[in-house]
Parts: structure tokens; sequence; C-alpha cells
């Protein structure tokens, strides 16, 4: 089997394309087994965030790295919260926070 990494520790997601990707003969590993920290997400779009994640990871592993990043873009509010919905309502990760703060801004 061939390694990769995923630059991500959310166990979903690792789940996921650990499925998809068995098939293919790849092992993924999340960053997270080799003590890789997560990357700075400072770009606006969620491609330039998937880029500069996976790259981080590759470097600091010497592995083939993949990566994501994805969010909710409302129309209705300009396509907010976009790459900072992980983070909308101020704590990255609280997904019941995010969604209360999107649900009131709508």
């Amino acid at each position: 089997m061939q390694k990769l990494v995923l630059a991500s520790n959310n166990a979903g997601k690792v789940r996921e394309f650990q499925e998809l990707l068995a098939p293919f003969h790849f092992q993924v590993i999340p960053q997270g087994e080799l003590a890789i920290p997560s990357a700075e997400e400072p770009h606006h779009t969620f491609v330039e965030n998937a880029l500069t994640k996976a790259r981080h990871a590759s470097a600091a592993s010497g592995l083939p790295a993949l990566a994501d990043d994805s969010g909710i873009c409302a129309h209705a509010l300009d396509g907010a919260p976009g790459v900072y919905s992980a983070r909308y309502a101020g704590v990255d990760g609280d997904s019941a926070a995010n969604n209360q703060k999107l649900i009131a801004a709508l």
C-alpha cells in the first residue's frame, strides 16, 4: 500500500478518505499521527486553503498529501461564512455555535 497523508484530523473525513482510497491501495494517515500541526488557512478560497494544507503536510512528512476545505456559503449573506465556516462563531470546530450564529444571521 502507498502511504498518503490526509491534512486533517477530522475523524469523519479520515474515515471517508480511507474508505474511498482503500480500493486503490492507499493507506490514509491523518496528519496528527505524524505529529504534523495544522496549517494556517490564510486564503479567501477553499481551493487555496486546501492546497496550502496539502503542501504543508507533504513538506512535513515527505509523503504525498491530500487535503480539502469546505464550508457553507449562504447566498443571503453574500457568501458568508464561506472559508470561515469552522470558526464562524469564534471557536474553531464548534459546530453548534456556528450553526446558531448562521441561523440567527439568516
